[in-house]
């Protein structure tokens, strides 16, 4: 077992936890970042994050041809390490944030910190389906399957097709009307007879011509070609058990996102769905601890909102120990 000791540690990466990174590198407070190690994808503290289960990424500026997630992932980590930030390729597995110095527990190794910059993300619910994984793991994953209408939905391969989208809350209100703006029709498929979406939202959904809600149905099977397209999906009716299929160019998972913040239960101030609730952006509920990202944003969700908060943690934690530093109590 090893001790280490650091003014600044972060656990987990995406664009929130490498943003951080970045600053407070070249702040020179000489980060150690916790970043899960490769292959582990959206799973809690997964190198990279969901980026790196996402194809093209369009909207991030700098790429006006687009990126691939996980390159994009994969410059953030080189362009952190530049600047002298320290990885540490595992998973923290416990913390204890009742006292300063924290304590990370990374194994059997002990990491103790003046500061913590959490950034340990969110995690999309799916259906678990063989096709909802990424194209590398045979699934569809970023070839016509995706859980975030707002990144993948501009794309050309979605442009004037027949799209599905499930779910019933906002979330899946929200993302068949963003995707009316491209699709030639976009069908809604819920479970049940009755929406979980507020009533402004069900409202829109239903006066908008290019959606057709597809009531008591569950998706049971994604169908592509060789090519890596989707091409449809078997419906299966909940009250009857019958099975149809539905033709379609893309799948839109929206049934909801879980914050992967089972670390900081009892700990942090979580709100009822899970996520870290942060005052003034990105402080927590205990001092000296700071959130970004996904973990605490459950509005926006996208890698550049990301990214600016990981950047806002890094001002914030800076200004904290120099204030420290200069005797006085840091604003909380």
């Amino acid at each position: 077992m090893s001790e280490t000791h650091r003014s600044v540690i972060i656990i987990g990466s995406g664009p929130a936890g490498y943003t951080a990174a970045l600053y407070t590198a070249r702040a020179s407070l000489h980060p150690l970042l916790i970043d899960g190690g490769p292959g582990l994808g959206q799973a809690m503290q997964g190198q990279g994050g969901q980026l790196t289960i996402t194809s093209e990424v369009e909207n991030y500026p700098g790429f006006p041809e687009g990126i691939m997630g996980p390159d994009l992932m994969a410059r953030m980590r080189e362009q952190v390490a530049r600047f002298g930030t320290e990885f540490v390729e595992e998973i923290a597995t416990r913390v204890d944030l009742s006292q300063r110095p924290f304590t990370v527990w990374v194994r059997d190794d002990v990491y103790r910190a003046d500061v913590l910059i959490l950034a340990t993300g969110a995690s999309a619910r799916w259906l678990g389906l063989d096709a909802e994984k990424p194209v590398w793991e045979g699934g569809l994953g970023g070839a016509g399957v995706s859980a975030c209408a707002t990144c993948d939905g501009p794309m050309p391969v979605f442009r004037d097709k027949e799209l599905i989208v499930v779910g019933g809350g906002d979330t899946a209100a929200e993302e068949a009307l963003f995707l009316t703006h491209f699709a030639s029709h976009v069908y809604l498929v819920h479970r049940r007879d009755a929406l979980r979406a507020s009533q402004i939202m069900q409202k829109r959904l239903f006066e908008n011509p290019k959606i057709t809600v597809l009531w008591n149905k569950v998706v049971t099977e994604i169908h592509s070609v060789t090519e890596k397209r989707v091409t449809g999906v078997t419906l299966r009716d909940t009250t009857n058990g019958e099975e149809t299929l539905r033709e379609c160019s893309g799948v839109f998972i929206a049934i909801g996102h879980k914050p992967n913040s089972d670390l900081f239960v009892g700990q942090l101030d979580l709100d009822p769905n899970g996520y870290v609730v942060t005052h003034n952006e990105v402080r927590t509920s205990v001092r000296g601890v700071f959130a970004c990202g996904d973990l605490q944003d459950h509005e926006y969700r996208q890698a550049i909102t990301a990214a600016g908060s990981g950047c806002m943690a890094a001002i914030q934690a800076e200004r904290y120990l120099a204030a420290e530093g200069a005797g006085s109590t840091p604003e909380w």
